[in-house]
């Protein structure tokens, strides 16, 4: 059986999914999105946060990716509009001196929360480049990933 786009109408039309008879439950997803820095830019690294003329990177981004993931349905047009429950930004510096952002998202309601966590570690990444592209443009945002999803239909984790 050949599976449709849920966002397309029979005809082929952009539309909305109808989740009026989905069953409330409880959904959470962790979205991951990793940042690699310059040199110049990882060695102001002090006691985990890189501290710039307009603040502390970290914090700041963390605040942002919070406020992103509350702000999806405004930025993808056919998201449902959701008060999440929760949402969590960590940023850590792994042993490859990468910066791994993840965000998870909770929420109880009749869709999920993927695109809020996805939205959320990716404007914390856009923020944590807006920071620190005063010190070098060499900066990669990659990897923006779903790591795992419960609730709903059915329950994913990345290998």
């Amino acid at each position: 059986m050949k599976q449709e786009f849920s966002h397309l109408s029979a005809e082929g039309d952009p539309r909305m999914v109808d989740v009026s008879e989905k069953a409330v439950t409880a959904r959470t997803a962790v979205a991951q999105t990793i940042v690699v820095l310059d040199e110049a830019i990882m060695d102001r690294l002090e006691n985990d946060e890189i501290h710039t003329k307009k603040g502390p990177v970290f914090q700041t981004a963390i605040l942002a990716g919070i406020m992103g993931a509350k702000r999806t349905s405004d930025l993808i047009p056919l998201c449902h509009p959701i008060g999440l429950d929760n949402c969590e930004v960590n940023i850590v510096v792994n042993e490859r001196r990468e910066v791994v952002i993840t965000c998870t998202a909770r929420v109880t309601g009749r869709t999920g929360v993927e695109m809020e966590a996805l939205t959320g570690a990716s404007v914390a990444a856009l923020t944590i480049y807006d920071m620190c592209k005063g010190f070098s443009h060499e900066i990669e945002i990659r990897e923006t990933k779903l790591l795992k999803k419960t609730g709903g239909k059915r329950d994913f984790k990345r290998a």
